[in-house]
């Protein structure tokens, strides 16, 4: 999620970058009791969602929230620019604001809060007008009102003059600058105008020069977004079908807006995306993610003052140009929440109870897509790649959990944050948008087929990469093609990206593809292989007992933290350095007789003890190959106390609580049963190549991600035991319905975002 601001991913973008089950009805509130004071107050207030905002106040005085009918009062101090925001406010009428200032009282009228379940009618979004022209012909910058009388900037690029509409759109929502006036971010613009679609970038609350607070995709932050579908749909250059698109943070804002089913949603195009704030990014594992998640945090409170000269240049540009009302959405900019603060405060899932109740009635849950998809209606297009070097590669755990009469057509590859960009996914997503949002035969439009060679060899320095050609030939009809694509099995897998015949290693082009009806893949095996006395992985029981030792150091290594740009390259300076003798544990089968080609998650179940109550471990799933050469595949992590496991659980796939309730201390020097999950992956093992698994202290093994993990004492040791009752295991997912790959192993280095180095035993 982090900012993408990397010329290459501009360069590519410019090719292309909590509800009931039924709608709930309109409520009679709207349109929005607005500045509910006196003329002669010195402050202005507004209901909200679960909230009242005060503005324009004396900075440092103190301020009441008075509830009706004897509830709980709130109070706070105004902060410098005047602002202050009461969060978790029951929805009701009657509440007033009381602001103290010069020793006298001020009292607004009557405030209404309002209900997360009340829906504005469509005549609140009708009386809306979307600037379209005022930039140019085809393009136009404004503002969005949302339920609560909030403005979000608004920028809208048509495909073409107003009077030719209306036309199909897609909604880029993010708190990044999809509303810039100037550029914009990822360009998304630049690919589907072309298309025939109008785009319409749209800040998120508190970002931009969109009005209110920022709280990472709270309540409110969502309803905003399904207000803006519906504005978007209803203005009259619109056809009434709108999308969203976006990567990332953009692609993950879909998910969120997508559960309350706006009306005239019909499609979502997620990209490189998570399942699980908490799980997937933040605490993988249970512990904290202190490189990408926290670098990530940190960027977003930049955004939490006013002044502010971290602010972006176009903001500031507008509010010099005389923009009124970019300068007034400032004011709330202090009342944005603290994101170090809130994680400080929950190193365990949480239900949010004291402080954000309404914003996440969940709790962290709040912020797990995997646990809301399940309300999605609109079709669903989302890709990503397994080594995600930021939002990480756990988001496949979210495909089983969509409602079986959902859409959901899936791409997955080996890769880095923006492989959800390359050829192969780009021609899959712009048929999914032509057909079920355009409703026309999918063609690559003549500008995107240009441009393309010039924006991957930005990205990776390989020439000649270009769009797909078109699968569906001239005469093709719609029910033609709409026909042939949705008899392709949905789930569509990706393998050795940057091993394409004919192409240089590391090109953004996969050696083959297979499809599969769903995920995980229908005929996946567990399949276990277990630890031996000499470090060695068999499908048998070892026949002796015994346990082997190792120092965990997380120092032993030096962290692998690359800048983005190189990253994405086609050959990444990697260090990835050998595992060290004594701090580490290597486990490796024989050669193996035949091609094994897994896909899905795995699990490495551990018998397990520690010198000290708690320790911090990380498993590396590698390849071994005949030439000496040693190639990364996927990781897992686990903070020993959250070894816990819930019903939820599968062979394949282990599910821990991570509640507090449900973390224990290690029984010191006492071997425990500790399963650490192995986030999804796919590849194949060649005949004659081995499966190497490495156990250590966090960090070494993944760019931009490194770990919240103590120091360790000289003394401090972890065991793993082998054989007797309760033997150690990695179980695996092999699949029957591998593609032809060929013999040799892909070249190293070639597979993107897989690593390589030579072998070295760690004996």
């Amino acid at each position: 999620m982090a900012r993408v601001t990397s010329k290459s991913l501009v360069a590519l973008a410019t090719m292309v970058l909590f509800a009931t089950a039924a709608t709930p009805a309109a409520s009679a509130a709207y349109p929005v009791r607005q500045a509910a004071t006196n003329s002669s107050q010195a402050f202005k207030v507004r209901g909200s969602v679960h909230q009242v905002y005060v503005l324009k106040a004396p900075p440092g005085e103190s301020v009441t929230l008075d509830a009706p009918d004897g509830g709980k009062d709130q109070r706070g101090t105004i902060d410098e620019n005047g602002g202050y925001l009461f969060r978790n406010v029951d929805a009701g009428d009657g509440y007033h604001v009381v602001l103290n200032s010069g020793g006298k009282e001020q009292r607004s009228k009557s405030i209404l809060v309002l209900n997360s379940t009340d829906n504005p009618p469509q005549s609140f979004y009708k009386s809306q007008k979307l600037e379209a022209t005022n930039r140019n012909e085809t393009s136009g910058y404004g503002y969005l009102k949302t339920r609560d009388g909030t403005t979000l900037s608004v920028q809208v690029v048509l495909p073409g003059p107003v009077e030719d509409g209306p036309y199909p759109a897609v909604v880029e929502y993010s708190g990044y600058d999809p509303s810039n006036p100037g550029t914009g971010q990822p360009q998304y613009k630049l690919l589907v105008p072309p298309m025939g679609i109008a785009w319409i970038g749209v800040n998120i609350r508190g970002t931009g020069c969109s009005g209110g607070a920022f709280n990472f995709f709270e309540t409110l932050q969502t309803l905003d977004g399904y207000d803006a579908i519906e504005t978007v749909a209803a203005q009259p250059w619109s056809n009434g079908r709108v999308g969203m698109v976006g990567i990332s943070y953009g692609g993950i804002s879909q998910l969120f807006v997508a559960q309350t089913r706006p009306p005239h949603l019909k499609v979502i195009t997620p990209l490189s995306v998570i399942d699980d704030t908490w799980r997937g990014t933040l605490y993988p594992g249970g512990i904290f993610n202190d490189g990408f998640a926290l670098g990530w945090t940190e960027e977003r409170l930049q955004q939490n003052k006013w002044p502010n000269p971290d602010a972006p240049k176009w903001v500031q540009e507008r509010i010099d140009g005389g923009d009124k009302t970019c300068a007034d959405n400032m004011l709330l900019r202090g009342q944005n929440v603290d994101l170090i603060k809130q994680i400080d405060e929950n190193p365990y899932t949480s239900n949010f109870k004291n402080k954000f109740r309404y914003d996440f009635p969940d709790g962290t849950a709040s912020l797990a897509p995997e646990h809301f998809v399940h309300k999605i209606k609109a079709r669903t297009f989302i890709a990503g790649a397994w080594q995600d070097e930021q939002t990480g590669g756990h988001w496949g755990n979210i495909l089983n959990r969509f409602s079986p009469k959902t859409d959901v057509r899936v791409v997955g590859q080996n890769g880095v944050h923006i492989e959800s960009l390359d050829p192969a996914v780009l021609q899959e997503m712009t048929e999914f948008l032509q057909l079920y949002l355009s409703r026309e035969v999918p063609e690559v439009p003549p500008l995107v087929m240009g441009i393309a060679p010039q924006v991957w060899a930005a990205i990776t320095g390989i020439k000649g990469v270009a769009v797909l050609p078109d699968r569906f030939p001239k005469g093709t009809t719609y029910k033609q093609a709409l026909k042939t694509f949705e008899a392709e099995p949905p789930v569509a897998i990706l393998w050795e990206t940057g091993n394409a015949p004919g192409w240089e290693p590391g090109a953004p082009m996969s050696r083959a593809m297979t499809r599969h009806d769903a995920w995980p893949i229908p005929g996946t095996r567990a399949t276990t292989w277990y630890f031996q006395a000499n470090g060695g992985l068999a499908s048998t029981r070892s026949t002796g007992t015994g346990n082997d030792g190792y120092h965990p150091d997380p120092n032993a290594r030096p962290r692998t933290n690359l800048t983005s740009g190189s990253v994405w390259s086609a050959n990444p300076p990697y260090t990835w350095e050998q595992v060290v003798e004594g701090d580490s544990l290597a486990y490796i089968t024989e050669p193996l007789a035949e091609n094994v080609t897994m896909a899905g998650t795995g699990s490495v179940d551990l018998r397990i003890s520690s010198s000290t109550p708690d320790n911090d471990v990380q498993v590396t799933l590698s390849e071994v190959r005949e030439d000496g050469s040693e190639r990364y595949v996927q990781n897992g992590w686990l903070r020993l106390s959250h070894r816990a496991t819930s019903s939820r659980s599968t062979a394949l796939n282990p599910f821990h609580p991570d509640t507090k309730a449900s973390a224990k201390p290690m029984p010191v020097n006492n071997f425990v049963t500790a399963r650490v999950a192995l986030f999804p992956f796919a590849h194949q093992f060649r005949a004659g190549t081995r499966i190497r698994l490495t156990i250590q202290a966090p960090g070494g093994d993944r760019p931009e991600w490194t770990f919240g993990t103590p120091d360790t004492g000289e003394s401090d040791t972890v065991r793993v035991s082998f054989g007797g009752p309760r033997p150690s295991r990695l179980v695996l997912p092999v699949i029957s319905s591998g593609p032809d790959l060929g013999a040799a192993p892909a070249p190293c280095p070639s597979l993107r975002a897989q690593a390589c180095r030579t072998y070295a035993t760690n004996e």
